[in-house]
């Protein structure tokens, strides 16, 4: 028998300028890997916004630079064709990018089963034609009829997409969705089906909703991973596209974030309704959590919010509200009752029991 090919580790390719990069910090280059998330959580926006960077260069998601370019093929396996057509068009826009000098290639047809053998060669035959770098499969579940827990099951799909990867040295991207109620766990764990699909890839992407947040996390087999992307959809035109969302940036300015911490503060706790959690207050007011702590601190140090086991609320200034009081005439008479209007230099301040030395 032909004994097995074998070189030295010296002689193994070397990637000369460290880990190579597809999309810089989120898909190395040839990796195979999962584009993993709840429902609803943008996972297609995130799968066609990098298509659409490879094919142009332009940045991913505005921040991430593509290093190599070139054919990107597509089979979109739940969405209308007129819909990807317009998310497409959506993200050119906000890259600054042409929709049609867009080498993006799509799959049109009805089904792509990656258990029969025939779509198996059918698919290598048209990628042996094209020679996409990047192969996006959008999502997994439509792609077979396997049980996705049984691992034996999983597997063979599995070394075809890698046999495949290798052959032609391109990059697969896999969308795949996430179990339900597996928030506690971590994104890789919490993927539908065997735990094969979490140690296939060599670049993984996860989406996560926290409250109203939408977040990035990246693992990758080779190079550090990051966490905690914040991500938010932003219209162009007709169609939205995804983008990071910098805490640091300037935002446009509006009603609210013209008025000072404190005063954001006061304007939020103005109705009387009781006091306000931490949380809540962070959520009405729209600041950072080191903003608002230290607003708040100080604030209560100066009187002017009072603290209680229930949260904050603005601090009463003496038992009754101050009211306007219209200018009173230096000298004039009391109520009978030791007290009259205080003056200052013809100032009016709040009624008040006269000092001593100012009687006579």
């Amino acid at each position: 028998m032909t004994p097995l090919p074998v070189q030295r580790a010296c002689e193994l390719r070397d990637v000369s300028q460290g880990h190579a990069w597809l999309v810089e910090d989120l898909w190395a280059d040839q990796a195979v890997g999962i584009l993993g998330g709840e429902p609803k959580c943008c996972k297609s926006f995130l799968a066609l916004d990098i298509a659409v960077s490879v094919a142009s260069g332009a940045l991913c998601l505005r921040r991430f630079p593509v290093l190599r370019t070139g054919p990107v093929l597509l089979f979109p396996a739940e969405d209308s064709l007129s819909s990807v057509r317009q998310r497409l068009e959506g993200i050119c826009s906000a890259a600054g990018k042409k929709f049609a000098d867009l080498d993006l290639h799509v799959i049109t047809a009805p089904s792509l089963l990656l258990d029969s053998r025939e779509d198996q060669t059918r698919l290598s035959e048209t990628v042996q034609t094209l020679r996409p770098i990047l192969l996006v499969l959008d999502p997994f579940i439509r792609l077979h009829r396997i049980d996705e827990n049984v691992a034996c099951e999983v597997a063979p799909i599995l070394a075809y997409l890698r046999q495949l990867q290798r052959r032609f040295q391109m990059a697969i991207l896999l969308v795949h969705h996430s179990k339900k109620g597996a928030h506690t766990q971590r994104p890789g764990q919490a993927l539908r089906g065997s735990s094969d699909l979490h140690g296939w890839g060599d670049s993984n992407l996860y989406l996560r909703r926290v409250g109203p947040r939408l977040c990035l996390a990246t693992e990758h087999r080779s190079a550090p991973s990051k966490t905690d992307i914040q991500l938010h959809l932003v219209a162009q035109g007709a169609a939205p596209a995804l983008s990071v969302l910098d805490a640091h940036a300037a935002q446009e300015p509006t009603e609210a974030t013209k008025l000072s911490p404190s005063q954001r503060i006061c304007q939020a706790l103005a109705p009387p309704s009781g006091p306000v959690s931490f949380q809540r207050l962070r959520q009405l007011c729209r600041m950072r959590t080191e903003t608002l702590s230290a607003t708040i601190k100080h604030m209560v140090e100066q009187g002017t919010l009072s603290q209680t086991s229930q949260g904050y609320r603005l601090a009463r200034v003496g038992s009754t509200p101050a009211v306007s009081i219209s200018p009173a005439p230096i000298g004039c008479a009391g109520k009978g009752n030791g007290k009259q209007p205080l003056t200052r230099r013809g100032e009016t301040l709040l009624f008040g029991s006269i000092p001593p030395q100012a009687h006579g």
